[in-house]
């Protein structure tokens, strides 16, 4: 007669809790499941659309060195402009173009303002310069801001940005806000 062996209390509540044990006859191990998963879906790219569509009148006067610019869309308040020029909004981003062509500073100019209004930014500062090395004391760069900022789709308002950021040599620009970021708004 065999005797049955004796397990202690841990040993009895792990045989308990394992339940009948089989023996595995084959000794390879399958690490792929039989199926493959679903492939994901690529995101498609957002159709680039032209963002300088708005139309500007023909009679935008030449800005000289310490010209100042201002601009407000169709439909808003002048307090807007007023509340931008005192800092009401804060500063969420900048950027300079100091030195740049007029055909960089488009690109640097385009992409920027894509990025903040993607990004939520509403209030940016972009630094142009006065255009001292200009010819004709007629700055490039300031004037081309002036007439792509109008143009542009998604700039509600832009004025000269106070002594302490710049001057004449820079421009306050309020953006609209993201269709991403409505619902934030209505829900708070």
């Amino acid at each position: 007669m065999t005797k049955k062996p004796s397990f202690t209390d841990d040993e009895q509540l792990f045989r308990a809790s394992v339940g009948k044990v089989k023996a595995i006859k084959a000794n390879t191990v399958i690490l792929k499941p039989d199926t493959k998963p679903r492939p994901i879906p690529l995101a498609k790219a957002m159709e680039q659309l032209d963002p300088l569509q708005n139309p500007v009148d023909n009679s935008l006067e030449n800005l000289y060195q310490e010209d100042k610019m201002a601009f407000l869309a169709a439909g808003l308040q002048k307090n807007v402009l007023k509340k931008l020029r005192k800092g009401y909004y804060g500063l969420d981003a900048d950027i300079d173009l100091h030195g740049l062509s007029s055909r960089a500073a488009l690109q640097l100019l385009l992409d920027f303002l894509q990025h903040s209004v993607e990004n939520g930014k509403r209030s940016v500062l972009i630094v142009h310069g006065k255009g001292y090395h200009s010819p004709d004391n007629r700055p490039v760069l300031k004037n081309d801001l002036n007439l792509w900022l109008r143009q542009h789709q998604d700039v509600l308002a832009f004025c000269s940005a106070p002594q302490r950021s710049g001057g004449a040599g820079a421009v306050l620009v309020l953006l609209r806000l993201s269709h991403k970021y409505h619902d934030i708004d209505e829900q708070l």
